[in-house]
């Protein structure tokens, strides 16, 4: 038989697949890792007493609009990695962009208090948690989004773990928003940014062993 042939016997008996199916599959990896991760802000931490007036701020628009740009941001890459197709990676520059828009949001804010004040502004109360709490809460979400990579096909499976692990740390960063009590973008881009950054390691770390097909 000619491997023309073979090939075209095979691929005959594949169904389709829907076009939107991946998107909908790491949408449910997503959704019920958040699930868990609610609960743990809920039962664990605490939503915060003020919710309801620190919402009617600007500082908590400020770290969701951060959090969640970044976690569409990575659901993008994350979605395009998971495809067994060629990717450059150079092409999620866009991502960078939340980065550097807080970064000046920080740097306008700094120049409104005295120079003696920017310290506690950067640690807040709460630096040396905050990091591991959102790594902590992304583990549900990371969680969801491996099972969701059972039906995908990643080919950059390094590139895969790091983007689903950006993703899982976005997403849990924005959960736990509704617990943080800090509201300093120089403190949100410092301490939210390393605890997403050391969920995109671990997911780099991991990749490679978990993301196999």
């Amino acid at each position: 038989m000619k491997t023309d042939t073979l090939i075209e016997r095979l691929a005959a008996d594949v169904p389709p697949v829907p076009r939107h199916g991946p998107a909908r599959r790491l949408g449910v990896g997503i959704l019920a890792g958040g699930a868990v991760t609610m609960i743990l802000v809920a039962l664990g931490l605490g939503v915060r007493s003020d919710l309801g007036v620190a919402m009617r701020g600007f500082a908590f628009w400020m770290k969701w609009a951060y959090t969640i740009s970044l976690g569409i941001g990575a659901v993008a890459m994350t979605l395009r990695l998971a495809r067994p197709e060629p990717v450059r990676l150079a092409r999620f520059w866009p991502v960078a962009l939340p980065f550097a828009l807080l970064a000046i949001v920080g740097a306008i804010e700094m120049a409104h208090v005295p120079a003696g004040d920017w310290l506690a502004m950067w640690l807040g109360h709460t630096w040396r948690i905050c990091p591991w709490l959102v790594l902590l809460l992304a583990a549900p979400i990371f969680v969801g989004l491996l099972w969701s990579f059972r039906r995908l096909a990643p080919t950059r499976l390094r590139a895969a773990g790091a983007a689903a692990g950006f993703a899982a740390g976005a997403w849990a960063a924005t959960l736990y928003c509704l617990h943080c009590p800090e509201v300093s973008a120089i403190f949100v881009l410092t301490w939210y940014t390393l605890g997403i950054g050391l969920a995109a390691s671990v997911g780099a770390l991991l990749g490679p062993r978990l993301l196999r097909w």
